[in-house]
Protein backbone atom coordinates (compact mmCIF):
# COMPACT_ATOMS: atom_id res chain seq x y z
CA UNK A 1 0.00 0.00 0.00
CA UNK A 2 1.41 3.45 -0.78
CA UNK A 3 0.99 6.60 0.88
CA UNK A 4 0.68 9.30 -0.41
CA UNK A 5 1.68 12.65 1.07
CA UNK A 6 -0.10 16.16 -0.02
CA UNK A 7 2.29 18.35 -1.68
CA UNK A 8 -0.42 21.20 -2.08
CA UNK A 9 -2.16 24.24 0.21
CA UNK A 10 -1.56 23.32 3.72
CA UNK A 11 -4.53 22.62 5.44
CA UNK A 12 -4.73 25.75 7.90
CA UNK A 13 -6.58 27.41 4.96
CA UNK A 14 -9.46 29.29 5.37
CA UNK A 15 -11.48 30.47 2.01
CA UNK A 16 -12.57 34.12 2.22
CA UNK A 17 -14.11 36.10 0.28
CA UNK A 18 -13.20 39.71 -1.13
CA UNK A 19 -15.09 42.57 -2.29
CA UNK A 20 -12.63 44.75 -3.95
CA UNK A 21 -14.65 47.81 -5.25
CA UNK A 22 -12.61 50.28 -8.09
CA UNK A 23 -13.31 53.69 -9.02
CA UNK A 24 -11.72 56.39 -10.61
CA UNK A 25 -10.22 59.01 -8.35
CA UNK A 26 -11.44 62.50 -7.91
CA UNK A 27 -10.93 64.99 -11.22
CA UNK A 28 -10.31 61.93 -13.29
CA UNK A 29 -13.11 61.84 -16.72
CA UNK A 30 -16.08 59.34 -16.58
CA UNK A 31 -17.53 59.29 -19.57
CA UNK A 32 -19.76 56.31 -18.78
CA UNK A 33 -21.44 57.80 -15.99
CA UNK A 34 -21.63 61.09 -17.56
CA UNK A 35 -23.58 59.39 -20.52
CA UNK A 36 -25.78 57.38 -18.15
CA UNK A 37 -26.48 60.31 -15.81
CA UNK A 38 -27.88 62.54 -19.19
CA UNK A 39 -29.63 59.23 -20.70
CA UNK A 40 -31.08 58.95 -17.31
CA UNK A 41 -32.32 63.04 -17.45
CA UNK A 42 -33.74 62.07 -20.77
CA UNK A 43 -36.25 59.32 -19.65
CA UNK A 44 -37.55 61.70 -16.70
CA UNK A 45 -34.95 60.53 -13.46
CA UNK A 46 -33.78 63.50 -11.52
CA UNK A 47 -30.62 62.82 -10.79
CA UNK A 48 -27.07 64.37 -10.66
CA UNK A 49 -23.96 63.02 -11.32
CA UNK A 50 -23.48 59.30 -11.85
CA UNK A 51 -19.93 57.42 -10.94
CA UNK A 52 -19.25 54.16 -12.85
CA UNK A 53 -17.14 51.19 -11.18
CA UNK A 54 -16.02 47.79 -10.92
CA UNK A 55 -16.91 45.28 -8.37
CA UNK A 56 -15.14 42.46 -8.21
CA UNK A 57 -15.73 38.99 -5.86
CA UNK A 58 -13.12 36.95 -5.30
CA UNK A 59 -13.17 33.64 -3.57
CA UNK A 60 -9.56 33.28 -2.13
CA UNK A 61 -7.62 30.85 0.05
CA UNK A 62 -5.45 32.06 3.09
CA UNK A 63 -4.81 30.87 6.78
CA UNK A 64 -5.85 34.61 8.13
CA UNK A 65 -7.63 37.48 7.52
CA UNK A 66 -4.45 39.42 7.14
CA UNK A 67 -3.33 37.08 5.10
CA UNK A 68 -6.27 37.66 2.88
CA UNK A 69 -6.10 41.19 3.05
CA UNK A 70 -2.46 41.28 2.20
CA UNK A 71 -3.33 39.18 -1.25
CA UNK A 72 -6.51 41.04 -2.05
CA UNK A 73 -3.98 44.79 -1.45
CA UNK A 74 -1.69 43.03 -3.98
CA UNK A 75 -4.47 42.08 -6.55
CA UNK A 76 -5.12 45.78 -7.02
CA UNK A 77 -1.53 46.63 -6.74
CA UNK A 78 -1.14 44.15 -9.60
CA UNK A 79 -3.67 43.91 -12.00
CA UNK A 80 -7.12 45.43 -10.96
CA UNK A 81 -6.15 48.76 -9.93
CA UNK A 82 -4.45 51.49 -11.99
CA UNK A 83 -2.28 53.84 -9.22
CA UNK A 84 -2.68 56.37 -11.49
CA UNK A 85 -6.61 56.85 -11.75
CA UNK A 86 -8.22 54.57 -9.65
CA UNK A 87 -8.93 54.17 -6.22
CA UNK A 88 -10.00 50.63 -4.41
CA UNK A 89 -12.11 49.39 -1.18
CA UNK A 90 -11.12 45.94 -0.23
CA UNK A 91 -13.67 44.42 1.89
CA UNK A 92 -12.61 40.69 3.43
CA UNK A 93 -15.30 38.03 5.39
CA UNK A 94 -14.85 34.56 5.74
CA UNK A 95 -16.29 32.28 3.09
CA UNK A 96 -18.79 29.50 4.19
Amino acid sequence: MKVFKSTGTSHSTMRFRAKIEIKLKLGHSDPEGETTSRLLKELGYRVGSVNVGKVYNITLEARSREEAEAKAEEMCRRLLANPTKDDYLIMIEEGR
